[in-house]
């Protein structure tokens, strides 16, 4: 088997998810088609030599629908000999996406593939798709498909975390990410022009900078009425010892929606040779794991130890973390089951902070994992994010 490497990463800034977002007027196709051409840039990227294009997007409905990692090359003037292929595991797409394009290099089936994500939230909001398993009630409770939120609260009630602990993760998070931003630390970001408004964007602006713990603990429960509706009921049958579900999760300690998109260029060593640049890193493994559905989120925890079991890893065996803040007591989750210290767990803020582009999430993350890695002269960390449905993906990058 070959070795996959990371040759580039470059993101957009995250957009806010709403109609006055910076990014709102423009088409995903559009935000995509400017970071085909930053590859391009950045590196020399020749899109004849590119095998395929692989993006992670959730709600692959309307303008998002019809494969559009395919029509996305296509809007963008590529060739049309770059295949493409769009992948759905909910949140951790995008780390899905990476590692299918890592199989196809060791494979020897590619020698450059671009992965990524992609997800505009503003214009194609969630569960616009109206997936059954969502939004009839019936088939939600035979298939145990909980909304998020619900399950955060089963899993902030199992672990014992508090309104305050989880209040304390979200400040942490836009803290970390307001000092990032101000220190320029999110390098692969690429500025997105928006003609229709005439501006460019080139920070996140989901960045609440001056949250307090006041402000935190003033926002009320945000699921506890879907809870009252038989949720709850749900969840409580299942775990025998539990006599009532902790509503601790709010706006402010949940994901902020975003618009985003983000592309890695992947290959094998003589792609870099043909380029004339080094590889910044490798991708040493990838795993992926289902967890209990109705805590819907910890499949991050169990993705992530997966990965350092098969790879005999503990926590200080490795860097970085770079973990998918599905709400915040999956953070403390994480922390917990997992042994990491606050000083390797997303650094420099997470979702949030900085918003949650569903499909794109998880390769904005590995790029970030990347940069800081770089930034602080260390070695191997891990990127992982919860899907829905207790669904998982992590991936283990040594950088070179």
């Amino acid at each position: 088997m070959r070795a996959a490497y990371i040759y580039e990463a470059v993101r957009t800034p995250r957009g806010r998810a709403r109609p006055d977002g910076g990014l709102h007027d423009l088409l995903p196709h559009e935000l995509l088609k400017c970071l085909y051409s930053a590859l391009e840039d950045r590196v020399g990227l020749d899109p004849a030599g590119v095998g395929e294009v692989i993006l992670g997007c959730v709600t692959q409905h309307g303008e998002q629908a019809g494969n559009i990692a395919k029509t996305s090359t296509l809007y963008a003037g590529w060739p049309g000999s770059v295949g493409g292929l769009t992948v759905n595991r909910f949140c951790s797409s995008g780390i899905d996406a990476i590692s299918i394009a890592a199989l196809k290099i060791a494979a020897g089936q590619e020698r450059a593939v671009v992965a990524g994500g992609i997800e505009m939230m503003s214009r194609v909001p969630m569960l616009a798709d109206e997936a059954t398993a969502f939004v009839d009630p019936e088939f939600a409770a035979r298939c145990r498909m909980l909304m998020m939120g619900s399950g955060a609260d089963l899993i902030a009630t199992l672990c014992g975390v508090s309104r305050e602990q989880a209040d304390a993760v979200a400040l942490l998070s836009q803290q970390r990410a307001d000092h990032a931003r101000r220190e320029g630390y999110f390098a692969s970001i690429i500025p997105v022009e928006n003609r229709v408004r005439g501006i460019t964007v080139a920070q996140d602006e989901c960045i609440r900078a001056n949250t307090t713990p006041e402000s935190l603990a003033g926002l009320p429960a945000a699921f506890a009425a879907i809870g009252s509706k038989g949720v709850d009921a749900m969840q409580l049958a299942a775990h025998a010892g539990l006599t009532r579900i902790n509503h601790i999760h709010t706006a402010g300690n949940s994901p902020a929606m975003a618009d985003a998109a983000a592309l890695l260029l992947l290959g094998d060593e003589k792609l870099g040779e043909e380029l004339g640049i080094k590889p910044r890193a490798r991708i040493v493994d990838a795993a992926t794991a289902s967890d209990d559905p109705l805590q819907v989120l910890s499949g991050c925890v169990a993705a992530t130890r997966k990965l350092m079991q098969r790879q005999q890893l503990s926590s200080a065996d490795l860097d970085l973390f770079e973990l998918h803040e599905a709400f915040a007591a999956t953070v403390v989750k994480c922390q917990q089951d997992l042994d990491i210290p606050q000083d390797k767990l997303n650094v420099n803020g997470g979702v949030i902070a900085l918003g949650h582009p569903m499909g794109a999430t998880g390769a904005i993350m590995a790029g970030t994992l990347l940069d800081e890695l770089e930034r602080r002269g260390q070695r191997r960390g891990i990127v992982a994010a919860s899907g829905a449905a207790g669904a998982g993906s992590a991936l283990l990058i040594e950088r070179l």
